[in-house]
C-alpha cells in the first residue's frame, strides 16, 4: 500500500542559507502590523464595544438569513443573530439571540430601537416574543478588552518558563517571540482587513498561541536530541537537520488542520467566520514561524552543548551498539 508523502523520507532543504533575511521581513511584517494597529485600530465587535442582547422565543423555526434581513435594513450598524439549540426545548420553543451593538454616543440601545427591531421580526415570525433584554455598557466592554488581552499576554508568559524549564533559556526566547510575533501578525491583519474583533477571536489568538507552541516543540526536540547525537556539528547544521526530519510531520499537520478550517469557513455561517478565518491565518503563520523565527532567534543567541539528556544519549547507545552487532 502507497502512503500520501508531502515531502521526501529524507530532505535537505538549506532553511537557514538567508535566515537574516527571513528575520528581517518577519520584523518588517511586525512594524507594519503596528502600524496599521495604531492609525486603523480594530473593528470591535459588540463583546467590546457594548451593545444590547435580545433573547427571542417563536414557534416558528427560527431563519437566520430572514432575521438578519429583517434587522439590517433598520441600519443599526454591527449586529448578530444565532440560534440557540436545547434539547429540553419543545418543538414550539424555536429560540435566538440577537445582539446589536450601542449606538454612537449612546451606553445601550434605547426602548425605541428595541420596538424597532420587535417590529421588524414581527414581519418574519408574527409570534416573537422577546423573552429577556440586557445590556452591556462600554465600562464593562473596556474591562473585557483589557482582560482579554492580559489573558494572552500570561500564556505567552507561562510558555516562556515552560520551554525555559523543558530546554535552555535560549529556546524560550526564540519560542516566545515566534509566538509574539503571531499574535502581533494577527492582530495587524485583523486590523488591516477590518474583520470584527470579539471575544471569539480572542479564543483564536490563545488557539493559535498553543498550535504554534505544539509545533515548535516538536522542532526543538528534534534540536536537542540531535545536539547530544552530532556534538560536534555546528548548530546550524543541527538546526537545519532536525528541521528537515521534522518537515514532513509539520506540513502534513497543517494541511489536515487547513483543510477542515476552510470547510468551516465555507460552510459554517458568519457566526463562526471571523474565528475561523484566524485560525487559518494562525497555521500558516504559526508553521511559518517555527521554521523561520523561533529556529532562527535560536542560531542568532546560541546554545551551549555541554548538557547532556541521560535517555536520549542511552537510547543513542543501545542503537550504536545495535549496529555495531
Amino acid at each position: 500500500m502507497r502512503l500520501l508523502r508531502l515531502v521526501k523520507d529524507e530532505t535537505s532543504f538549506d532553511f537557514f542559507k538567508h535566515w537574516k533575511i527571513w528575520l528581517g521581513i518577519s520584523a518588517f511584517m511586525i512594524v507594519l502590523a503596528m502600524v496599521s494597529f495604531g492609525v486603523r485600530g480594530l473593528n470591535y465587535g459588540i463583546d467590546f464595544r457594548g451593545g444590547t442582547t435580545i433573547r427571542t422565543e417563536s414557534a416558528q423555526p427560527v431563519d437566520v438569513g430572514a432575521y438578519r434581513d429583517a434587522i439590517s435594513a433598520l441600519g443599526l450598524g454591527d449586529s448578530t443573530i444565532s440560534e440557540v439549540f436545547d434539547p429540553t426545548f419543545g418543538p414550539d420553543e424555536n429560540v435566538a439571540m440577537v445582539r446589536i451593538s450601542a449606538q454612537d454616543g449612546q451606553e445601550a440601545v434605547t426602548a425605541e430601537t428595541i420596538a424597532a427591531v420587535e417590529g421588524a421580526l414581527q414581519e418574519v415570525a408574527p409570534d416573537i416574543r422577546f423573552v429577556s433584554v440586557e445590556s452591556v455598557g462600554p465600562k464593562v466592554s473596556g474591562e473585557l478588552i483589557q482582560t482579554a488581552f492580559v489573558a494572552v499576554g500570561l500564556a505567552i508568559g507561562a510558555v516562556l518558563i515552560y520551554i525555559w524549564l523543558r530546554f535552555e533559556w535560549q529556546f524560550a526566547v526564540g519560542a516566545v517571540i515566534a509566538l509574539v510575533h503571531d499574535v502581533l501578525l494577527t492582530i495587524g491583519v485583523f486590523s488591516e482587513v477590518g474583520i470584527k474583533f470579539d471575544l471569539a477571536i480572542i479564543a483564536a489568538l490563545l488557539t493559535i498561541v498553543g498550535y504554534s507552541l505544539n509545533d515548535t516543540v516538536v522542532v526543538f526536540d528534534r534540536v536537542r536530541e540531535n545536539l547530544i547525537k552530532y556534538k560536534k556539528r555546528p548548530l546550524k547544521e543541527v538546526l537545519g537537520l532536525s528541521i528537515n526530519e521534522t518537515l514532513s510531520r509539520t506540513l502534513m499537520t497543517s494541511l489536515t488542520t487547513l483543510l477542515a478550517l476552510f470547510a468551516l469557513f465555507a460552510l459554517g455561517g458568519d457566526v463562526i467566520r471571523g474565528f475561523v478565518f484566524a485560525m487559518i491565518w494562525g497555521v500558516f503563520v504559526g508553521t511559518y514561524s517555527s521554521i523561520f523565527v523561533a529556529s532562527a532567534i535560536l542560531l542568532w543567541l546560541g546554545v551551549k552543548r555541554d548538557w547532556t539528556d541521560p535517555e536520549a544519549e542511552a537510547e543513542t547507545k543501545k542503537t550504536a551498539d545495535g549496529a555495531s552487532v
